[in-house]
């Protein structure tokens, strides 16, 4: 398959401080990586760069062979690429199914004035669109609760609404900003099975950052790992897990911990 998103010396300095240096990627269509690293090693900002969030110090981002740095991040969406983020950002006070019709409105057709008017035309797409949205919701499971509030959805259910509202805009690429953040095994269980088909039904492409190592292990084909800002090692699941300046990273980072809350 073709390369679908590289990044090329991609750094990005806030004062003297260094969130992320020569970060260098390469992922071709339909691959599933993992970026993981202890906290603040610039995983987030990694994201960030790609989606347009921040402008790089240094370095680019090419997407399908083309010069995205420092894209405005709606451009990009419509390029795409899609993303969650670390803290859930729903609109907790629309219904399950208007925040996945929202997302579609990047591909909406029809102008202010006949959406005011509520012509014919406007009607017919608004079906359409209602029609797409409950279809991609009856996929993920979450259907039935179409007409409740976003923010009473339990959590691991506002997890599978975001990952549905990031696939309405049908992007090529897909990035996942820690999904199994607070969630218990089972629902962590249930969201390795969930990336996986989506990877598979939707032919997306799928960077994800994620903490709890065993979602990564069996989820990834290939995992970077990141620490102070730079890649320190990359591999296959096994030879992550024997990377001696990985185990320096996490084990070193939490002796630090432990000896601080002494």
């Amino acid at each position: 398959m073709g390369v679908i998103l590289e990044t090329q010396g991609l750094s990005m300095f806030f004062g003297g401080i260094r969130a992320c240096k020569d970060f260098d990627l390469r992922m071709r269509e339909g691959e599933l990586i993992g970026l993981i690293g202890p906290n603040g090693a610039g995983k987030t900002t990694v994201f960030n760069l790609i989606t347009g969030v921040y402008r790089p110090t240094e370095g680019k981002v090419l997407f399908l062979g083309n010069d995205v740095t420092g894209l405005a991040p709606y451009r990009i969406t419509r390029l795409g690429i899609a993303r969650t983020f670390q803290n859930i950002r729903l609109f907790g006070n629309l219904t399950v199914l208007d925040n996945v019709k929202v997302a579609y409105s990047s591909k909406r057709r029809i102008g202010l004035y006949s959406a005011l008017r509520r012509g014919p035309l406007f009607v017919a797409e608004e079906r359409k669109v209602e029609e797409a949205a409950l279809g991609l919701l009856d996929r993920f499971g979450i259907v039935d609760r179409s007409g409740e509030l976003a923010r009473n959805l339990p959590y691991g259910e506002q997890r599978r609404l975001e990952i549905a509202r990031a696939l309405a805009v049908e992007p090529k690429m897909l990035l996942l900003d820690e999904p199994a953040a607070g969630m218990n095994p089972s629902e962590a269980e249930d969201l390795i099975r969930l990336v996986q088909r989506v990877r598979r039904e939707f032919g997306v492409t799928v960077l994800i950052i994620e903490h709890q190592m065993r979602v990564i292990m069996r989820m990834c084909e290939r995992i970077m790992v990141m620490d102070f800002g730079e890649t320190i090692a990359e591999g296959t699941p096994a030879e992550i897990q024997s990377n001696p300046r990985v185990i320096a990273a996490y084990l070193g980072r939490r002796a630090t911990h432990a000896a601080g809350g002494q």
